[in-house]
């Protein structure tokens, strides 16, 4: 893991705002009111130090592609969703 990656990538707009809709969708499913900028930080920060992230994200990077948080190829939904759900905070 590079923390220079993780940086990139946690600063990325179309990544984070692909993360912002996965905890919205996330929170409808699970019944709750949906207030995902209230989870984005830390959602944001837990996908993208998640292993298969960070590597998809630093080979895009490394090829050249100028959308790396935002395509689909490099970081799938359900990359994203996975890494989500298992981060997802216990209820209290």
């Amino acid at each position: 893991m590079s923390f220079n990656t993780i940086s990139q990538c946690v600063s990325d707009g179309a990544f984070v705002a692909r993360v912002t809709a996965c905890v919205a969708q996330e929170q409808q499913a699970r019944g709750e009111p949906a207030s995902p900028n209230a989870l984005q930080d830390q959602m944001r920060w837990a996908v993208a130090t998640a292993t298969d992230v960070e590597a998809a994200f630093a080979s895009a990077v490394a090829a050249g592609n100028p959308n790396p948080g935002g395509d689909e190829s490099v970081i799938t939904d359900g990359m994203i969703l996975a890494n989500v759900q298992a981060d997802w905070p216990a209820a209290s």
